[in-house]
């Protein structure tokens, strides 16, 4: 239909039809003149010049009811230049029933058809037009009426399907947006917080002339924490763009960090295969396999620490356990950053996340489904 909508072929189109329904006109005119006189030729050509009229108007402009009562002058039009020649009002006939699905609304446009096509197999006869030709004609209007209607259920579909299409789109950039919003207030509310706390500390202790070997180790914790936040913050905006590590490689890369700050032992053993799974997805377990360690090392120092992923079915497990004792541990249900926001994350994209005593030490376990990329319903 685009190319319907470019000046040429549109100004084309309109002449051809002009020219059509004007030849019709003519043609009648000559054939009245002959059988009653100018004065009916007259009549026969106003009636001609004012169908091409309101013929043009509506498909110029829009309106469904003013388009209706034009496109219906157009036919009766057409049915008074058939009735003073045979088919010289079949062009005006013909052009209506391809116009009126599209430029009224669907009842009218049924309405007008049917009440045409009867006037014209009642007037026909009047001008000699019968039999098998007449018949011919009907059908020829009928199949027209039919395609026209076909054409415009296929451009609303069309639209539809673009307008669907747009909307999803739309969704999808806000989803995005709401995704990256989330990650960036995660990261920093954790990280700033702390910073401020080691720099309060650090302006404390240097008002009041006290250590300044302590006040230097604050600000050089705060400066440690501001670049890990910095690295987060990349990582998450890689997460959301498809572009981060491998999930396996990213876990493993966990486990030496801990392993290389702690000197205890972190292991990591991987189910199944992570690679497909979507970004989000991807991103809360490696969030929480972080967290999970960074608890360990602030409530559990040197325990050693398993960390296992497994993958099947409809649902990706993260279970990170230390031997470390219970002890002191965070609840589950604490409130503040860390676990609390682990679980939100989770339940975000219809998963859970629980945290507890386990055996000897402590455990997190994290149950996230299973909605591969590009598959329906992924976030």
């Amino acid at each position: 239909m685009a190319f319907f909508r470019r000046p040429l072929v549109r100004w084309t189109f309109v002449m051809l039809l002009t020219g059509q329904m004007l030849y019709g006109t003519g043609f009648a005119t000559v054939a009245a003149a002959s059988r009653w006189g100018w004065l009916g030729a007259a009549a026969v050509a106003a009636a001609g010049a004012a169908a091409a009229a309101c013929c043009l108007l509506a498909l110029a402009r829009e309106g469904e009811r003013r388009n209706a009562a034009l496109l219906g002058l157009t036919l009766l039009g057409g049915l008074a230049l058939n009735a003073a020649e045979a088919y010289s009002g079949m062009a005006f006939l013909y052009i209506a029933v391809y116009a009126l699905p599209f430029r009224t609304g669907p009842l009218p446009a049924v309405a007008l058809i049917v009440s045409g096509v009867a006037a014209f197999a009642t007037a026909s006869p009047l001008s000699g037009l019968a039999g098998w030709e007449l018949v011919g004609n009907l059908l020829g209007l009928g199949y027209a009426a039919i395609l026209a209607f076909l054409i415009r259920q296929l451009v609303v579909t069309r639209e539809r399907s673009a307008e669907a299409a747009e909307a999803r789109a739309r969704e999808a950039v806000l989803a995005e947006r709401t995704r990256l919003a989330r990650e960036v207030h995660d990261i920093l509310a954790h990280s700033q917080s702390a910073q401020i706390v080691y720099l309060e500390g650090a302006r404390l202790l240097l008002e009041r002339g006290r250590d300044r070997a302590a006040a230097l180790e604050r600000v050089n914790r705060a400066a440690a924490l501001a670049r890990t936040s910095l690295e987060e913050t990349r990582r998450a905006l890689d997460a959301l763009r498809g572009q981060e590590l491998p999930l396996a490689e990213r876990l493993e890369r966990l486990a030496v960090e801990y392993r290389s700050v702690t000197g205890a032992a972190c292991t990591v053993s991987v189910a199944g295969d992570p690679g497909p799974l979507e970004a989000e997805a991807r991103l809360a377990v490696a969030r929480t396999a972080q967290e999970a360690l960074t608890n360990t090392r602030k409530h559990a120092p040197g325990a050693p620490v398993t960390v296992d992923l497994r993958l099947g079915g409809d649902w990706c497990e993260l279970e990170v356990r230390d031997t470390g004792g219970a002890a002191g541990r965070p609840s589950p249900a604490g409130s503040g950053y860390g676990l609390v926001g682990m679980r939100e994350r989770a339940e975000l994209i219809g998963g859970s996340l629980t945290a507890g005593p386990s055996g000897e030490g402590f455990g997190v376990l994290l149950r996230v489904p299973v909605r591969r990329a590009g598959e329906d319903g992924a976030t």
